[in-house]
């Protein structure tokens, strides 16, 4: 009879903890999608230029590092802001370059109404079926660091095709991913909600950024 008490006493301290989790990953994740709005907003009014590769990518891997190290302490908070901010003023440039074409803004509506219609539907799909998701980690792993990669070429060796299907597959795998962190959470592989909140993020930032560039394409830009 002790051992029923104190099983149901761990489960239920297990559903308290996963619950806190996914709390404070969604009102993190939606103060820091509006903190990025904010400052992409500042650098199209500055009327900010495009960073290079390589001063995007120390900025972005170093934030990333700078928040995984404090990712237990309050310091991880302020370094997801600064990750999230940084990322959302990189973005500034591209959508003004996107505003300036004749059909710009209606291809910006739809990335950004496609971002959030996979995003809210694949989360409310993991959240309320409750599946396991851990088998698809390997595969997006494997095929993110390969699809980063080919991104690259695809920028250094000025290939459109090449980047063009960078873009598609970073649709699927961050929709992969948004499955995978979400079940992560449920199921309670990820108990750090900072980190959840910068995967979650990221997912959502190349999910846009990649349908941008797709919707782009498809209206001749």
């Amino acid at each position: 009879m002790e051992n029923r008490i104190s099983t149901l006493g761990r489960a239920e301290a297990s559903v308290l903890q996963t619950n806190k989790v996914i709390r404070n990953t969604y009102m993190l994740l939606s103060l820091t999608l509006a903190f990025s709005a904010l400052t992409a907003g500042l650098s199209m009014a500055m009327g900010a230029p495009r960073l290079g590769i390589l001063i995007t990518l120390a900025g972005y891997f170093g934030l990333l590092f700078a928040t995984t190290k404090f990712r237990d302490s309050s310091l991880g908070i302020v370094f997801v802001f600064a990750l999230t901010g940084f990322m959302g003023f990189t973005l500034g440039p591209i959508i003004s370059s996107y505003l300036a074409l004749p059909n710009g803004g209606s291809i910006v509506m739809q990335a950004m109404a496609g971002t959030a219609a996979i995003f809210l539907g694949l989360s409310a799909y993991a959240v309320t079926t409750k599946k396991d998701f851990s088998f698809m980690g390997g595969f997006l792993m494997v095929g993110i660091l390969v699809a980063f990669l080919a991104g690259l070429g695809a920028i250094f060796f000025e290939i459109p095709a090449l980047s063009l299907t960078v873009s598609a597959a970073f649709v699927m795998l961050m929709s992969g991913l948004i499955l995978y962190e979400t079940s992560n959470i449920i199921h309670g592989g990820e108990t750090n909600y900072i980190m959840a909140t910068v995967s979650l993020f990221v997912s959502i930032f190349n999910l846009f950024t990649s349908l941008l560039h797709l919707l782009g394409f498809a209206n001749n830009d």
